[in-house]
């Protein structure tokens, strides 16, 4: 009787140990947060696979034909600037020299070739009074014809001295060209960015074929876009002129309305990175490139569909490989499977088409 009792005790202890084991050990139940089947919108949209930029519609890194010393650097860094102000020049006094001595150049051949062509006009109505009077007998033919022949001399001289007058005014031409390439104007309205140089220091120009380094840096910050990445498996639906979001890591609580302006003509390859194609969006509203940066980083999300008043769900709800959600039910208190056909989705509903009603 005693060894039966010790027996019964000792299943009762074991018994409670696995149930205490099992109690300690048991799974946690999946905690479920239940959202109501309803009406609204869906979206199909695509989205950049990498931060995208703030890009200027303008934007110019500026500098000299030629090189040499900087004579004159009458702007600073964060200046605004309008097109046509000189911004930099080079040492050119030489040139300026030359532009003046074919101004003088121009203004004499200039002067000379009047001259001629005046007594060449004197010389034409001489001419034409002496072939007056030889038919009346008054003068022999030999005057009239040394007449007629000092009248086309001055013609042909009046000719040669006006050719000499282009001749002197494009070599002018040339010296303010050579001129020009000392100095840099803005070709735009904009601000100064960057300057890479400083007064008396020289700029040295480059080998041929090899691009002079820039000197300054010229944006216009009247106009900005957002060039973005996108990738390739989700840029054959994309469209110019589809409607677009922007959103910026420097203002993180404003979303930007913007539209497609450009899709590239390529596929951009670069090793080691998967294969996108680059995808510009320009911002709808023009107050709202005031206070922007060319540089800023951006994403961008192109809508290429839209449906309104459409049955939908949160589209972490919808398990895509089996195309089920789950339905609470209210009578047994689980979750049960539901087989749904969808429509359009985004990150963050899905439309439902078939397998669920509204509530």
């Amino acid at each position: 009787m005693h060894h039966l009792i010790r027996n019964l005790v000792v299943l009762a202890l074991l018994g409670g140990g696995v149930f205490l084991a099992w109690y300690l050990t048991r799974p946690e139940p999946v905690k479920v947060v239940l959202k109501t089947v309803e009406r609204g919108t869906v979206e199909a949209t695509v989205a950049n696979t990498r931060a995208g930029t703030v890009t200027a519609c303008r934007r110019s890194r500026l500098s000299t034909n030629d090189g040499g010393q900087i004579a004159s650097l009458p702007v600073h860094e964060g200046d605004r600037v309008k097109a046509g102000q000189l911004i930099l020049a080079l040492w050119n006094e030489d040139l300026r020299a030359s532009v003046a001595l074919a101004g003088s150049e121009l203004a004499s051949a200039t002067a000379k070739a009047r001259a001629t062509c005046l007594e060449a006009e004197q010389a034409e109505r001489d001419a034409q009074r002496f072939t007056r009077l030889r038919q009346t007998g008054a003068v022999s033919v030999d005057e009239a014809d040394q007449a007629v022949t000092k009248a086309g001399a001055k013609r042909a001289s009046c000719t040669a001295e006006t050719a000499t007058v282009e001749v002197s005014r494009a070599k002018l031409e040339l010296a303010r060209a050579k001129l020009e390439r000392t100095l840099l104007f803005a070709p735009f309205d904009g601000v100064i960015a960057d300057i890479s140089g400083e007064l008396n220091e020289y700029v040295t120009p480059s080998p041929p074929g090899i691009p002079t380094p820039p000197v300054v840096d010229l944006i216009d910050d009247s106009c900005f876009y957002v060039k973005a990445p996108i990738d390739e498996v989700d840029a054959p639906p994309l469209r110019r002129g589809m409607t677009a979001r922007i959103t910026m890591d420097a203002f993180p609580d404003r979303e930007f309305p913007g539209r497609v302006r450009r899709i590239a003509d390529y596929v951009l390859d670069i090793e080691k990175q998967a294969r996108t194609v680059g995808v510009e969006v320009d911002f709808s509203r023009p107050e709202d490139t005031r206070n922007l940066l060319a540089g800023y980083s951006a994403d961008v999300e192109v809508i290429v569909d839209r449906r309104e008043d459409t049955l939908r769900v949160p589209t972490e709800a919808v398990i895509e490989e089996e195309h089920r959600v789950l339905v609470y039910d209210r009578q047994s208190r689980r979750l049960v499977a539901r087989t749904v056909r969808t429509g359009l989705s985004n990150w963050d509903y899905t439309e439902i088409l078939s397998g669920l009603r509204p509530g």
